[in-house]
């Protein structure tokens, strides 16, 4: 029998309020180190913690998004454990009484189908500081600035049989907390981060061993680290060994996990509810009130885009990925009339331009109304789809609007039947065997007609004109 994978996912997201959770320090990214703690980040004696009402708020919203229970009445309490970024000896998190509990995602698979994801809870908690082992000669540097920023740790059941389905549930997350406003999603900065619980077992038998991989920031590098352990256990396990409860690290240099230490239980971190920090009463009303402010969330986005546009599945996925991308494709199908060709441009030619450039649609130097009238452009035949990419790509390095870029570069059509027909006669005379095999039944070298009419007119003669007086010509 083969074995199977068993994969929960925890998720960080790092909630995007102006200050920190119990306190008024800034949660600015890139400041100088440690001058963003204060005394009640770093539990001085004397200071007491203040909850922000909008990190209970942003957890309201993902709790609705995710068709979760939210907790009339939730606790934080106190996670002890020591470590150097960890002033306090403790981190304030929920353990028994989270603000949302019990709530689903559904992703879609590679066939197509969907699969649904249990989410067993997600807790507000403070973040840590962050340990620096760069140029520091041998020694660690600690950075407190991050300590007390709010974090929405989402833990998901144990659902996921691969680790395309683990990356697959991972983005689908990652584009629900942009489209709600409760998170930047910026991995680099460590935004939006992940542990990996992974665990094989032959088919029907109870959950294996399972080990955390921990901090996890790229979707590649879960990927990758995921497989790397699966592969691992196994072969422990087929040579007589057994897997450990522990916590591992990925190394993307060399492509494996390592151990770094053994993973503790909850018991091992003596939680107790914090005796600072009252109960948090949730009332209908303002979950409600939340609700009210919830935008089109991806799901229901792609549906209308499906519906609306006419697009296929695949085609409305990728365009629903972030709100910015779908409310950009919505200007442009508006404003030419043609949602296909508006999606088939965002997600060829300006796609590869973002990518290339390593930017997000709203950094696009090409707005809305450059590539609708870009697009236009192709429709009323004034440029072929072919000098399109030419104009598409002068007008992201800023050389001018389209008509001008146009005309700059001598790039309109000739759709001049007269000339057209002038030229091709001119191919037909020079090339009287091609037009015997053709007439001879040979229809593949209509093409040769083609690229050669194309040629002669350096790639201006409208495509459909050509065709048209070709079949003329040559069937005539």
């Amino acid at each position: 029998m083969e074995w199977e994978t068993v994969i929960g996912l925890e998720i960080h997201a790092q909630l995007s309020t102006n200050s920190k959770i119990f306190s008024g320090s800034s949660t600015a990214y890139g400041a100088e180190p440690n001058t963003q703690a204060s005394l009640v980040d770093l539990g001085m004696p004397g200071v007491l913690p203040v909850l922000n009402k909008k990190a209970v708020e942003m957890a309201i919203r993902l709790g609705l998004a995710i068709n979760a229970t939210i907790t009339p009445r939730s606790v934080f309490a106190r996670k002890n454990y020591f470590y150097p970024d960890l002033p306090k000896g403790y981190q304030i998190s929920q353990f028994e009484l989270p603000v949302v509990a019990k709530g689903h995602l559904d992703i879609e698979l590679d066939d197509g189908s969907s699969k649904r994801i249990g989410i067993t809870r997600a807790h507000l908690e403070e973040d840590a500081g962050k340990s620096l082992h760069e140029d520091f000669h041998g020694k660690t540097g600690i950075d407190l600035n991050r300590a007390g920023t709010p974090l929405l740790e989402i833990v998901s059941e144990p659902d996921m049989r691969s680790a395309k389905e683990a990356v697959a549930y991972m983005k689908k997350l990652h584009a629900l907390v942009r489209y709600l406003g409760v998170c930047d999603g910026n991995m680099q900065e460590g935004s939006f981060r992940c542990d990996a619980n992974v665990s094989v077992r032959k088919p029907g038998q109870p959950f294996g061993t399972r080990a955390e991989i921990k901090n996890l920031n790229s979707f590649r590098f879960i990927e990758r680290a995921i497989n790397y352990e699966v592969e691992r256990q196994i072969e422990l396990i087929e040579s007589g060994g057994k897997v450990v409860q522990e916590t591992r690290l990925y190394d993307p240099d060399k492509g494996e996990t390592r151990s770094m230490r053994g993973k503790e239980d909850a018991n091992d971190y003596r939680y107790f509810p914090d005796p600072d920090l009252l109960p948090v009463e949730i009332t209908p009303a303002d979950i409600e009130a939340v609700r009210a402010s919830l935008p089109e969330l991806p799901d229901a986005k792609k549906q209308r885009f499906i519906q609306t546009y006419q697009l296929g599945s695949y085609e409305a996925e990728a365009l629903t990925a972030s709100s910015e991308l779908g409310d950009y494709f919505e200007a442009v199908a508006k404003g030419t009339q043609d949602a296909k060709l508006a999606a088939n441009w965002l997600m060829g030619g300006l796609a590869a331009l973002l990518n290339k450039h390593e930017l997000e649609i709203s950094a696009s130097p090409v707005g809305t109304d450059a590539l609708t009238q870009l697009l236009n452009r192709i429709k009323d035949n004034t440029i072929s789809s072919t000098a399109a990419k030419d104009v598409l790509e002068a007008m992201w390095h800023g050389e001018g609007t389209v008509d001008a870029i146009i005309d700059q570069k001598g790039l309109k059509q000739i759709s001049d039947t007269g000339a057209i027909e002038a030229m091709i006669d001119e191919i037909i005379a020079k090339n009287p065997s091609q037009v015997a095999d053709y007439r001879s039944g040979k229809d593949k070298l209509f093409a040769f007609f083609v690229g050669q009419a194309m040629r002669a007119s350096k790639g201006k003669a409208n495509p459909n004109t050509v065709n048209d007086i070709l079949k003329q010509k040559l069937e005539g």
